[in-house]
């Protein structure tokens, strides 16, 4: 059986959550996020971001997460800017477009914005009320590229959507990748201060399903439940989120499979770079990008799976690399002893 380098949920969960729901399963809770668990797995994140006044929702995935946030923030008439890799625009089916908002893209090659790439946007869109209304910037951390924001620049960002009146909507389905990439500056804390919402995503991190919107704007609170319920989202047995994110939030452990997952990620890429190779994006994170010959990558095919993410010329193309939570040292060894012995 191969081993897959696809993603980083092809896993179930963590033990300590299976654990948990197994303990708490002949419980009887209030239903639709009322239970104790989704009640004190929000205080938990609260006090993790030290904001007692942002608002926390539990979704089941990272697109009904964008879905909901996204329309249910803008007015008909509004749009979202995003890098042209982000998720909203790649991999979303046009989810965003089809509740009627649409998206702008910017192209970026490290796949992050910032204010000197969305001015033009916005200089382009001054013509009222004939074009759509730039009022969104959409951006993840780690992004879709595995590259990340430091603290200035996320400062610098949420300083520009202040001063233009524009959201700040952080992707966060790989947070906790970002947050512990051994060269992050960010905190948690400071994500909440500075953008108006974000999620920390549970999906790729340890968790069964979910993800935990943080809505930090007090603007952007009222009412939001009511979308939650329209779009499908509102779980009758919300125990099922609020435990994993009770479990994920204890001790750390959120964070704690987070660096697992990059530190495995960069065994492989330090392997790879002593041996000369090259990378898409120089990525810290659990995602990497390595350039390398067709026939390389025919080899690594037999025992590995893994996307081709982008062809570079006749002889050789960039695949991408995701280590999970779950990642052993065995099959990294596996895939290094090959990388070494071929190049």
């Amino acid at each position: 059986m191969k081993f897959s380098f696809k993603n980083d949920y092809s896993e179930g969960c963590h033990p300590n959550i299976l654990q948990a729901l197994l303990e708490h399963n002949k419980d009887q809770q209030a239903g639709y996020g009322e239970d104790q668990y989704s009640l004190k797995a929000k205080e938990l994140i609260k006090q993790r971001i030290k904001k007692s006044d942002s608002e926390i929702y539990f979704v089941s995935g990272g697109t009904q997460a964008n879905l909901i946030v996204i329309s249910s923030i803008l007015r008909p008439y509004q749009c979202a800017v995003s890098a042209a890799t982000g998720h909203i625009l790649n991999n979303e089916t046009g989810a965003i477009e089809a509740t009627g908002h649409k998206i702008l893209g910017i192209e970026k090659e490290d796949g992050k914005l910032t204010p000197e790439d969305i001015i033009p946007t916005l200089e382009n869109h001054r013509n009222v009320p004939h074009q759509v209304m730039p009022k969104l910037v959409y951006i993840s951390n780690s992004t879709e590229l595995g590259t990340i924001y430091t603290l200035g620049e996320l400062e610098a960002l949420s300083k520009f959507c202040k001063e233009n009146k524009l959201y700040l909507f952080m992707d966060g389905a790989r947070m906790g990748h970002g947050l512990t990439s051994e060269i992050s500056d960010l905190t948690l804390e400071k994500v909440a201060e500075l953008t108006d919402v974000f999620y920390l995503g549970g999906t790729k991190n340890g968790a069964l399903i979910g993800e935990a919107i943080v809505i930090n704007n007090p603007e952007l609170q009222q009412d939001f439940a009511f979308n939650i319920k329209q779009k499908g989202a509102l779980l009758a047995k919300g125990r099922l989120l609020g435990i994993q994110f009770l479990e994920l939030m204890k001790n750390d452990l959120y964070f704690e499979l987070a660096k697992h997952a990059n530190q495995q990620a960069m065994k492989i890429k330090n392997a790879m770079k002593e041996r000369g190779v090259q990378f898409l994006s120089d990525t810290y994170t659990n995602q990497i990008f390595p350039v390398l010959s067709n026939e390389l990558i025919e080899k690594l095919s037999e025992k590995f799976e893994f996307y081709v993410w982008k062809k570079m010329d006749e002889n050789s193309s960039a695949i991408r690399l995701i280590t999970s939570w779950n990642t052993e040292d065995q099959p990294v060894n596996d895939f290094i002893e090959i990388i070494q012995a071929e190049l």
